[in-house]
């Protein structure tokens, strides 16, 4: 096997992001299990790069908390409960509601219209092949993205940078991953009157969409989990 030798800074840059986008879809997709550890070696042979450059995904992935460090032991993959998904709910029903307010101000053309896009992606998935796996998973990045961008154009830079932190893309996904179509077909549903919404410059509207949509999906959340 030859090992690529990611030597420049520009080559260890690559290889790292590599590795970090292939831990973290292990872990979104239930490969990785809570409490396993992450095992350089094994990372770095399959992507045919050294262990640096894993070493750092790692690191990334620690700090956002995806894994966490066991001194003398390594990195292993963090266990969100159900107390875990509940308060980072709490937080978003304060959040995101201020954020998609203050978009009605901010947000323009440009995106707005990705923000179209991205809706009618997810809505054409979830008529057409709304129980397939891989289906599932493109729409739950495509969910993560349109919330990314909403939240972006709030034009508060500080609300971004918090909710990225505090709000793990993991906890999102993984609860999506359990809707049914009906589900599915009444988040769809929000996300188009957040648009009109957006299109209105209604702040108040928006703000009480996207609280309709979070205390659905916390309430979901609530029923899958069965309180544990």
């Amino acid at each position: 096997m030859k090992v690529i030798n990611d030597t420049t800074p520009s080559e260890r840059k690559t290889a790292a992001a590599d590795a970090y986008e292939l831990i973290r879809e292990r872990i979104l997709e239930g490969a990785y299990q809570p409490h396993e550890y992450i095992r350089e070696s094994a990372v770095a042979a399959e992507l045919k790069i050294s262990r640096t450059p894993v070493r750092e995904a790692l690191r990334e992935l620690i700090s956002e908390g995806w894994l966490e460090a066991i001194p003398h032991a390594g990195a292993r993959v963090v266990e969100w409960t159900h107390r875990d998904a509940c308060e980072v709910f709490e937080i978003r029903l304060v959040l995101e509601p201020l954020a998609v307010a203050a978009a009605c101000q901010h947000i323009d053309g440009v995106q707005l219209q990705h923000l179209k896009q991205l809706a009618l992606q997810m809505e054409k998935l979830v008529r057409d092949m709304p129980q397939d796996v891989d289906v599932r998973n493109e729409v739950s990045k495509l969910n993560h993205e349109f919330h990314r961008i909403l939240i972006e154009s709030s034009g508060n830079q500080r609300l971004s940078q918090l909710l990225s932190n505090i709000v793990p893309n993991s906890v999102i996904r993984r609860n999506m991953g359990q809707y049914k179509r009906e589900h599915l077909q009444r988040s769809m549903q929000h996300h188009a009157e957040i648009l009109q919404a957006l299109e209105a410059r209604n702040a108040a509207w928006a703000e009480c969409m996207m609280r309709t949509h979070l205390l659905a999906a916390r309430e979901l959340h609530t029923q899958f989990s069965d309180g544990v």
